[in-house]
């Protein structure tokens, strides 16, 4: 077997992610259970929990986007494109656990906390697998202008998460106002704030 498959692996390893990412957010939606009371003080009272599901869906869709996107530039599947991308999965994997906590805890500082760590994993993961596409794929001038506004992106998530991180247990709220902020950082794409990582 051939260490690099070209981009017909490539494409396999983006079709195989699309599942596991679909996989993940069945899972979170499953985790919505209506209340056994009637009424809408007892729906109104699964508010953490439909509010956590939100957060994660967000966060979860935008690095199905990005990797997408990432993948545009991939021309061969290497170990090291296979492996990045595993642990990238498995990062993602454990948010339907720390979403669920998060919601069921009122995001009380320990779940915040546990929450914010999980979003960090795969902040980390995604910045290697796009680090070995960029060694490894396409070397155009609009893959590199790519890759350079998109790292520097990443870095900057990877700050803001470990600052929730930082402040989860003394303030939840400003803890995931961290994660609010890297949210909003990706979802606001090729805007004036995406031509900034670009210089």
């Amino acid at each position: 077997m051939q260490d690099q498959e070209g981009r017909d692996g490539a494409k396999r390893v983006e079709a195989f992610s699309d599942g596991v990412i679909a996989i993940i957010v069945t899972i979170m939606v499953l985790e919505l259970h209506a209340p056994e009371a009637p009424g809408l003080r007892a729906l109104a009272g699964q508010w953490p929990v439909f509010l956590a599901y939100a957060l994660s869906y967000v966060y979860v869709a935008i690095y199905w986007v990005n990797h997408h996107k990432l993948f545009q530039f991939a021309t061969r599947a290497g170990n090291a494109l296979l492996w990045s991308n595993i642990v990238l999965l498995f990062t993602l994997s454990l948010v339907p656990f720390a979403t669920a906590y998060l919601g069921e805890q009122h995001f009380s500082g320990e779940a915040t906390l546990l929450y914010m760590l999980v979003m960090l994993l795969p902040s980390f993961a995604y910045n290697w697998l796009q680090r070995v596409i960029r060694r490894t794929g396409a070397q155009s001038a609009e893959a590199q202008r790519y890759h350079r506004r998109t790292l520097r992106k990443s870095m900057l998530a990877c700050c803001l998460y470990l600052a929730g991180v930082a402040v989860a247990i003394a303030s939840p709220a400003a803890g995931l106002a961290c994660a609010a902020l890297v949210a909003l950082l990706w979802c606001l794409a090729d805007g004036p704030l995406d031509r900034l990582f670009e210089r």
